[in-house]
């Protein structure tokens, strides 16, 4: 592919700004330049076309064929071949545990929420609905702030929900 620089045209027109694109995500770094990292979201790494800027302030515009769910430590490749690399940033979210964690994560999945499931807890977006839930339940729902890396769907990879209700 040939290097295609995008125009942003700033509030006054005669300010032109030249920016790279990033087409690719990139799974293994080791080959590559990384020049910089970027902290997003559990939200924020749901991307197809945005302007983003990195932690040290390069600014690069994400231009997929197609929403994408990243995940820490792949990487956006830009048009030079150099990378950014994504990093989960810190979020608010519920540490859920208890005797009957099992019951708990069936009713969690059948909200259909994002969760990060590990050996004696389970991760969601704070919510506070569904804190009052986890309660009832007779759970314990901690208010923690930490990277939130859910698990992938379960009929494809990421974020699909491809089954019809």
């Amino acid at each position: 592919m040939n290097l295609l620089k995008n125009f942003l045209w700033l509030k006054d027109i005669s300010c032109i700004s030249f920016m790279e694109s990033c087409f690719e995500i990139i799974e293994n770094t080791n080959d590559l330049e990384v020049i910089d990292s970027i902290l997003l979201s559990y939200d924020n790494r749901f991307i197809r076309r945005k302007k983003l800027t990195s932690n040290n302030g390069i600014e690069f515009i994400v231009n997929l064929a197609e929403t994408k769910s990243l995940y820490h430590n792949q990487a956006f490749k830009l048009e030079s071949n150099k990378l950014i690399l994504i990093k989960s940033e810190s979020e608010k979210l519920l540490e859920i545990t208890g005797d009957n964690l099992m019951k708990l994560i069936w009713h969690i999945g059948n909200r259909h929420m994002p969760c990060q499931i590990e050996e004696n807890r389970v991760v969601i977006q704070y919510d506070k609905v569904i804190k009052a839930m986890i309660l009832q339940l007779g759970g314990v729902a901690k208010e923690i702030v930490e990277p939130f890396n859910p698990e992938g769907g379960a009929y494809g990879v990421g974020r699909t929900h491809s089954h019809k209700h």
